[in-house]
């Protein structure tokens, strides 16, 4: 979709008034929210394709299926993963000037070191996590939608992707020197790639706290299930709903099953046959593999290879 026209923001499904009212005074904005939205798609499914549950529902945004729509620890990655993915791509667009309202980040107050200058151009952190935050947390600021244990619990897990994001934030450094000496290193403040802010998330995924929604006082909490002694940690992702295994397709829960998904014969994580395949077996299949081989240097200065085939042998679950 063009957002090349203010009528065009109707046009986009599941928005809420206030992400209309946003998307009207920001069409350059809203196209990054778009690239972000594909990214978030392309990270998670990667992110989880060595595990049952592979985020493929994912594609159905807005509309989810119910293993993200019931508050379950998957719907909690997905909206860190994607309030983390909308301020990243929007810091990025400022760094590259696809964004009018913004430009780089500020130079950083501290010195560095000896052979070290600030330069370059830094990724515009807090101009993301603004823009960011305003647009994901729209839909669950509203008063009438939704059970407010949801929102809380949204809200929450979007602060959490955030808050990753911001730990992402590393100085990045570009050599200056004769011949390469790289007596001089230009630095600045620029954030990990998206991948690796999704596998932070994933294992805070796996050690996502159950939490329920419990009066304390004249409100309501959302307090861990098993030790609500503790209020819910501001670094945990928080789930209110138990998830199904994910072996057997059962779309009352969201589950696609497992059944043609492939699987590592001699892995022992997730991806393994056993796990994979939750114990019902699997078939081998033959798949022809086409690589680069007997590839030779050339002065000066190339490579080149030859296409070599060869067949390997594959499994899917039973």
């Amino acid at each position: 979709l063009a957002l090349n026209q203010t009528q065009h923001c109707k046009q986009l499904e599941g928005l809420v008034v206030s992400q209309v009212q946003l998307c009207r005074s920001n069409l350059e904005l809203m196209q990054t929210i778009i690239q972000a939205a594909r990214e978030v798609i392309k990270t998670c499914r990667k992110t989880f394709s060595d595990m049952r549950w592979n985020c493929s529902s994912i594609d159905l945004a807005p509309n989810y299926l119910l293993d993200l729509e019931r508050g379950t620890r998957e719907s909690a990655f997905v909206y860190a993963l994607s309030a983390a993915a909308i301020s990243h791509t929007i810091a990025r667009a400022c760094t590259t000037g696809d964004l009018p309202g913004c430009s780089c980040g500020p130079i950083p107050g501290e010195t560095p070191g000896p052979g070290y200058r600030w330069g370059g151009c830094a990724d515009n952190l807090n101009y993301g996590l603004i823009m960011g935050s305003k647009f994901s947390d729209a839909p669950m600021k509203m008063k009438k939608s939704g059970s407010q244990a949801n929102k809380l619990m949204h809200l929450h897990n979007s602060e959490v992707g955030r808050q990753v994001l911001k730990a992402s934030l590393e100085m990045k450094c570009k050599c200056h020197g004769v011949s390469g000496s790289c007596s001089i290193k230009t630095c600045w403040k620029g954030l990990q790639e998206l991948q690796d802010i999704a596998l932070d998330l994933k294992n805070k995924y796996l050690s996502a706290t159950k939490v329920v929604h419990r009066p304390m006082g004249t409100r309501k909490y959302l307090v861990p299930k098993d030790i609500d002694i503790r209020p819910v940690k501001e670094t945990e992702l928080i789930y209110l709903q138990s998830s199904p295994d994910f072996c057997m397709k059962n779309e009352k829960v969201g589950s696609h099953g497992t059944q043609d998904r492939q699987c590592n014969k001699t892995s022992n994580g997730s991806d393994s046959c056993d796990l994979m395949c939750c114990g019902r077996g699997y078939n081998p299949y033959m798949d022809k593999v086409v690589e680069r081989c007997h590839c030779k240097y050339h002065w000066c200065c190339y490579v080149t290879c030859k296409k070599c085939e060869r067949t390997v042998e594959r499994y899917v679950c039973k």
